[in-house]
């Protein structure tokens, strides 16, 4: 199918595909009970706001929620599949087009709900109605007087609500549990291990990524995130009530890649140019980029400051402005978006001058810069790097009228970002072509960037694999004549990874 991002329009077959998707959703509702939507919202709830979810009455409260904020559409169901078969509803997988089996070998890369959530769901579904009356007894100085529960689930929330629980501090499920049911503990403990020792999963091994041995009949494997790295593989033996785990080693390497520091008090500055308004033209849907760069850049712990219309004198000297800025030597980083009509090696300011992408790029070398040397810079250029300006319907590029660019030198990928380290660009398109921009809903690369930062940092990805799945995608992509797609380029000098400390609220949308 193709993206709803690329097309706007109401023809025939996606009227029919968008009824079919309803079709689903309402099918998927009617066969949720009560004690289903509460575990559906609760799984939710690092992903969409409490405020929101408050109101939920139904699944297709919840279903709406999730559309709205990008989660949830007609080409992609992976998440409705991955939180059915979290509250083991695998029958209604098949309204899908999945199967337990298929959503089982995508969860390790596909999969949004937290460990910290799994963890206290599986909790919650192990709390028997008497554990639960001993559990209040024990918390009953810590709840309100007149608070009534209803549910392990109402209970957990609270908590949550009341900062006594949260995804860094489970000591009070640990008091409790250790009183009222020792065998919860396992639970528990399985989820600190990996978190105190910052596991991380290997795709090549097993299937699931979960954070504990119960319930489950494959694992997948765990690396201790340290200089000298093991990998286990984890086969279980049935107990009389847990698993218990048989380890068996597989092999072992050594990870001597270490990461730029970003556990600063302030994270760094993302300018965010925004050149929607030219002389002779329009970049329409550019102004959804520039909103959502905001937010998630915002989710991500940066100062985000962003420029409007800018012309090539007003970059030059905005570069410079920043270029002197002493307060980036409390900063980790530094990050720069351009959104604007290009062409090879170069970016149109509103007068329709072009600026040299490795000029922009030199004013924050070591030299020109000290206060960011050694630390990661980071660009991404939205713009086409090529004249080809065929527009299908609904379609616009980023390409710059012909006129104007005839006579133009070229710039090449490869001479535009500074020689030095510690420099990342990351172009919408190739050198040569155009890049794709939704009147509506944004250009193909970016709406990608942000849509992939969103859902990897969580899990800890760097920069370079995130901008690999952004290429993934976009070039997936194709415009609605299927005559046109867009390969993005990164290109960098970057001497370590670059990973984004993992925000503490859900992800902007």
């Amino acid at each position: 199918f193709l993206s709803g991002r690329e097309i706007v329009g109401s023809s025939n077959m996606e009227g029919f595909f968008s009824l079919t998707f309803h079709q689903q959703l309402f099918l998927i509702s009617e066969n949720l009970v009560t004690e289903d939507v509460a575990a559906l919202k609760f799984l939710c709830s690092d992903l969409l706001h409490l405020r929101k979810l408050e109101g939920v009455k139904s699944a297709l409260d919840i279903f709406k929620l999730l559309m709205a904020q990008g989660y949830l559409n007609a080409e992609d169901t992976f998440l409705l599949a991955e939180l059915l078969y979290r509250i083991k509803c695998h029958s209604l997988l098949e309204k899908l087009g999945y199967t337990k089996e298929t959503v089982q070998e995508h969860l390790h890369e596909r999969g949004r709900v937290s460990p910290y959530r799994q963890m206290l769901y599986e909790l919650s579904e192990n709390i028997t109605n008497e554990r639960l009356k001993e559990i209040i007894f024990l918390l009953q100085n810590r709840l309100p007087k007149r608070w009534i529960t209803l549910s392990a689930l109402d209970l957990l929330i609270l908590l949550e609500k009341q900062g006594l629980l949260t995804n860094d501090n489970v000591e009070i499920l640990e008091e409790v549990c250790v009183t009222v049911s020792p065998d919860l503990l396992e639970t528990i403990n399985c989820y600190k291990k990996a978190k105190g020792e910052k596991f991380i999963l290997l795709k090549e091994l097993g299937v699931l990524p979960s954070f504990c041995s119960t319930k489950m009949h494959e694992r997948r494997c765990v690396l201790p995130r340290k200089e000298l790295q093991w990998s286990f593989l984890f086969q279980p033996k049935v107990g009389l009530k847990y698993m218990v785990l048989e380890v068996l080693v597989i092999f072992s390497f050594k990870n001597n890649m270490t990461s730029y520091k970003m556990d600063g008090p302030h994270r760094g500055f993302c300018l965010i140019i925004n050149n929607v308004n030219f002389n002779s033209s329009q970049r329409k849907g550019s102004c959804k980029d520039a909103e959502q760069l905001e937010r998630v850049f915002t989710w991500l712990g940066l100062d985000v400051r962003t420029y409007p219309d800018l012309t090539s004198g007003d970059i030059i000297n905005l570069m410079q402005t920043w270029q002197h800025l002493q307060d980036h030597k409390d900063r980790n980083c530094f990050i720069c978006c351009i959104l604007s009509h290009g062409e090879s090696g170069a970016i149109y300011g509103t007068d329709e001058e072009l600026v040299p992408i490795r000029r922009i790029m030199s004013h924050f070398t070591a030299k020109q810069c000290p206060q960011l040397a050694a630390k990661p810079k980071l660009f991404f250029i939205q713009a086409c790097q090529g004249k080809n300006i065929h527009r299908p319907v609904y379609v616009d590029t980023d390409a710059q009228i012909p006129a104007l660019s005839s006579m133009q030198e070229n710039f090449s990928l490869s001479e535009s970002i500074p020689e030095e380290a510690d420099f990342l660009l990351g172009m919408a398109t190739v050198d040569g072509y155009v890049s794709f921009r939704h009147t509506e809903e944004g250009t193909w690369y970016i709406q990608a960037l942000c849509s992939k930062l969103q859902l990897l940092v969580p899990r800890g990805e760097d920069i370079l694999s995130i901008l690999t799945e952004v290429n993934e995608d976009v070039a997936r992509r194709v415009s609605p004549s299927g005559t046109k797609k867009q390969m993005p380029q990164p290109a960098y000098t970057l001497r370590r990874k670059f990973v984004f400390p993992i925000p503490r609220d859900p992800p902007p949308s």
